[in-house]
């Protein structure tokens, strides 16, 4: 077998058990993985130096193809009803079929890190097939020093192999593609898929896993922090704002997707971004947009023209087009992807019936409230029969990638927040004056001024009144903002017709929660909203 590359000579590929690769090109360059894989024909270059690779069939996370391994250690400690199971042997005839599937191969390998945080970071180790996908997760995680390879020993390993095809009847999964998970032994198998976002999904499952057990809380968020050492953290879901408000030039970027919260402060669990580009333009987020017009950023499922530029409005192949590219490339972007402890959490939802305030400020137990609803709405329009806004309910913000039941995580952000006493607040980025179709969207400089006030600790002294839906807290008056708008019934021609939207959205919520109910003390679920305080 033929090997390139730095490398730890005591712990190579055949101590995973790989035996007959054609050759194993390691811990590649930016460079050399680019001349891989255009010789290879797996992508195109682009008009301003980016990698182009299409990823066929898969434009997307394959959710239902992910398989969790149950064993002695993750039977009682997985939330079973968020994860498919595989069992041991189902996954260990799985490995042995992924490890003949490669004799013969040229797989590339990156040793990277998963959490910026040296005290609690994960080594991973990452085999793929194709060239472009280890450049890309050499993009996606931390990069240790060109030194650091010859000792450098994986804790956890990912093997990425899209030609390889499952067999349900055989490995216990879905269909022809599968991404299954050990948690115990910190092993990872993709296969039949192209999509690349699976590799760095898993490292955020494994994490999501281990870190609870040391009282880390791993967070699917945006993190940026102001000169003074202000830390703040985003959460929302897509189509909130999360990216958009978290990238302020006047605060540094600490990450824009994952992040732990350890007794040290906040880490990225990354070393990069991985940004949606539909639509995408200089105008309107030109940092991202600058990213695409470089040398080592690779895009996904982007239509290039006839001169190889990139199209970024043309949806065709998906609109799920991508750009992975390393922080650095962002020029406000944290050197060390860490910050201090958060002094503010922001939780974004964009309210599409119009009920909710623009901001408000959260107790720890409304915040946990909150946090476990991860309640954003769908508005009219975007598919099929949807006629009227419809509520999104993905809890802690990121269900997909929750190995363990969401009180867990809640509780432990719960703790911390009043152990640290973080300032909370739920900004809404949806409709005002009513909802999808008759109102209109809440204007981004009134989003941006009570962002300011609330980072700043500003808001905290204003005068509030207590939201007779939600019963938290809301300002009456913030300066440079329309009074009106802070009231969100006033901004209603209709008044009947706002308090039957808000009734309807309180009876979202409480029918949502119910499945968390059980696991979570009085306080939580004092915290939820109210139909008899609605009909006051």
């Amino acid at each position: 077998m033929q090997e390139v590359g730095d490398r730890n000579s005591a712990i190579g590929s055949e101590t995973f058990g790989f035996k007959g690769l054609k050759a194993l090109y390691w811990n590649q360059s930016e460079p050399a993985l680019y001349e891989y894989s255009l010789n290879r024909g797996e992508s195109q270059l682009a008009a301003g130096g980016a990698l182009v690779a299409e990823t066929g069939v898969h434009t997307g996370r394959s959710p239902k193809d992910k398989f969790v391994v149950v064993d002695d250690q993750t039977k009682d400690t997985v939330w079973w009803d968020n994860n498919a199971q595989m069992s041991r042997d189902q996954f260990d005839l799985l490995m042995s079929d992924f490890l003949a599937h490669a004799e013969g191969m040229e797989l590339f390998a990156q040793d990277l890190y998963g959490g910026a945080d040296a005290d609690h970071r994960l080594p991973v180790r990452v085999y793929t097939e194709y060239a472009w996908h280890s450049l890309f997760i050499r993009n996606l995680l931390l990069r240790p020093e060109r030194s650091d390879l010859a000792g450098f020993a994986p804790e956890m390993t990912i093997v990425d192999l899209p030609s390889f095809t499952a067999d349900p009847a055989r490995h216990g999964c879905r269909s022809e593609t599968v991404i299954a998970v050990d948690l115990t032994r910190k092993i990872v198998l993709i296969g039949g898929t192209s999509y690349a976002g699976e590799m760095k999904k898993s490292v955020f499952t494994v994490l999501n896993h281990l870190l609870p057990e040391k009282g880390i809380m791993p967070m699917h968020c945006s993190a940026n922090v102001g000169d003074n050492g202000d830390t703040a953290v985003f959460f929302g879901l897509s189509g909130t704002g999360k990216t958009t408000l978290s990238a302020d030039p006047s605060r540094t970027l600490i990450g824009d997707d994952e992040h732990g919260w350890s007794e040290n402060g906040v880490f990225n669990f990354e070393g990069g971004c991985y940004a949606k580009t539909i639509k995408l333009s200089a105008e309107t987020e030109p940092e991202i947009y600058s990213t695409t017009q470089r040398f080592g950023t690779v895009l996904e499922n982007v239509v290039l023209d006839a001169d190889r530029v990139p199209d970024f409005d043309d949806g065709s192949k998906t609109e799920n087009t991508r750009a992975a590219y390393p922080i650095h490339f962002i020029s406000n972007a944290s050197d060390t992807g860490c910050a201090p402890v958060p002094k503010t959490i922001i939780m974004l939802t964009a309210d599409a019936f119009g009920v909710m305030p623009p901001i408000a400020r959260l107790t720890p137990a409304q915040a946990m409230y909150h946090f476990l609803s991860g309640y954003t709405a769908k508005v009219a329009g975007t598919e099929k029969g949807v006629t009227e806004p419809q509520a999104t309910f993905s809890t802690c913000f990121g269900a997909p990638f929750l190995p363990r039941h969401p009180s867990e995580y809640g509780n432990l952000l719960k703790d911390l927040i009043a152990k640290h006493n973080v300032d909370c607040w739920l900004v809404n980025t949806g409709w005002t004056g009513g909802a999808h179709g008759v109102g209109h969207r809440m204007p981004i400089k009134a989003t941006r001024t009570l962002l300011q006030a609330a980072l700043s600790g500003d808001l905290s002294n204003a005068e509030f009144r207590t939201d007779a839906n939600f019963g938290f807290e809301v300002p009456v008056e913030v300066a440079g903002v329309d009074t009106e708008i802070l009231t969100p019934r006033d901004t209603w021609a209709d008044k009947e017709a706002y308090d039957a939207q808000a009734a309807k959205l309180v009876d979202m919520f409480v029918d949502n929660f119910e499945t968390f109910e059980p696991h979570v003390d009085n306080s939580v679920r004092s915290a939820a909203p109210s139909v008899r305080l609605a009909a006051e």
